[in-house]
């Protein structure tokens, strides 16, 4: 395997770390401050082709592999990773649509979402259904040749902004065949929100609930094939986790370079913090474990391109390993840093706060290890 980025790779990557330097770095302390969702920003985003980078060329996107996009959201995220986020989140969503829709849902939806002149929101999760995703109750009858959906779903990115939202409902019996995928409009009559969320990060973006109250929808909302919903679903989150774990990369080294610029500067007992050995060793160990990830995010990120047998559990390794490793790098900086680590003003805690988050949503790291041990046992002597 080849580890030298391509010509196009590299410049797609400097495009990525200058939106991130030039238009998140600057407004991301700001942004979390205020709560506020930058959806200016995300237009830009989606000027540049950062809103479909693996959706088809024919309906605007960028037409680009998997690996590609992990470079592009490990530089995004080195700006902002609550923004780099839901961009993946976005991506993810334009994808489904690309990959399972029909050609009049592709060119009704996804033009306008690769610009990021719309936005999009995924809702799988529900209060009484978050890892144990094929419990999920939101009902969706049959009504002549549409469709009635009631139900509620919980903790979606960029609801109430999202112009569309991919919905995962009960159209059968129990369990994950009796699941189906919906494209609801955001002007559907019976749609509405919960209030936003107060989390401990991803500030900058939205969080709330999403309620159905006979939310009548025509047939073509339909995503896919009747009961194949839950695995479209599953389908949208290999890519997910692997867009995510690469959020956690940009935003570790983002601290880790933080922390190396503070220790360069930093004195105390009359030298400076970087001409001492045993922090000189935490910062070798943070380089080591941030170059594991990568290479691990890499193999995995190859492996859904090739569309390898083996891709959906290295997918959930990845996440897995790389959120744990990057949030842990996150949390060594801060510490680095001192008191000064724990003030908002240098941007240390939001980027610890940010990165938390990582480890819980795309299936939680308990829930990542369950798809390995799996697979393990299930597979052939």
């Amino acid at each position: 395997m080849d580890f030298t980025l391509s010509a196009d790779q590299t410049a797609f990557q400097d495009m990525a770390q200058r939106f991130a330097a030039d238009r998140l770095a600057p407004g991301a302390l700001d942004w979390d401050r205020r709560k506020h969702f930058p959806t200016d920003v995300l237009q830009e985003a989606g000027a540049l082709g950062l809103g479909a980078l693996y959706t088809r060329e024919d309906v605007g996107g960028s037409g680009l592999g998997r690996l590609d996009a992990v470079l592009v959201f490990e530089a995004l995220a080195r700006g902002c990773p609550t923004i780099a986020a839901y961009i993946s989140i976005h991506n993810m969503c334009v994808w489904m649509i690309d990959r399972f829709g029909t050609e009049a849902q592709r060119q009704r939806w996804c033009p306008a979402l690769a610009g990021m002149a719309d936005l999009a929101s995924y809702c799988l999760t529900e209060p009484g259904a978050g890892s144990d995703a094929a419990a999920l109750t939101t009902r969706a009858e049959r009504d002549g040749t549409g469709w009635v959906l009631n139900g509620q779903k919980q903790f979606i990115s960029g609801a109430g902004s999202s112009a569309v939202y991919v919905v995962m409902a009960r159209s059968g019996g129990p369990g994950a065949k009796g699941v189906s995928a919906f494209l609801v409009p955001r002007d559907a009559p019976g749609l509405s929100f919960g209030a936003n969320e107060y989390k401990m990060g991803w500030n900058a973006q939205p969080t709330r609930s999403v309620l159905f109250e006979d939310v009548r929808l025509e047939g073509d909302a339909l995503l896919g094939a009747e009961g194949k919903g839950f695995g479209i679903a599953m389908a949208g989150l290999d890519g997910g986790r692997i867009n995510i774990a690469a959020c956690s990369l940009g935003g570790a080294g983002a601290a880790l370079d933080r922390a190396v610029a503070y220790m360069a500067e930093r004195r105390a007992f009359g030298q400076r913090l970087n001409q001492m050995q045993a922090l000189q060793f935490r910062l070798a160990d943070m380089s080591i474990a941030l170059e594991a990830a990568r290479t691990f995010l890499w193999r995995a990120a190859a492996a859904l391109d090739a569309k390898a047998p083996e891709a959906t559990t290295l997918c959930a390794a990845a996440k897995k390993f790389v959120t744990d490793a990057c949030f842990d790098i996150a949390n060594d900086a801060l510490q680095l840093h001192g008191g000064y680590g724990y003030l908002a003003d240098y941007g240390m805690e939001k980027i610890v706060r940010d990165l938390r988050v990582h480890q819980i949503l795309e299936g939680t790291n308990e829930i990542m290890r369950l798809i390995v041990a799996r697979a393990l046992i299930e597979a052939k002597p």
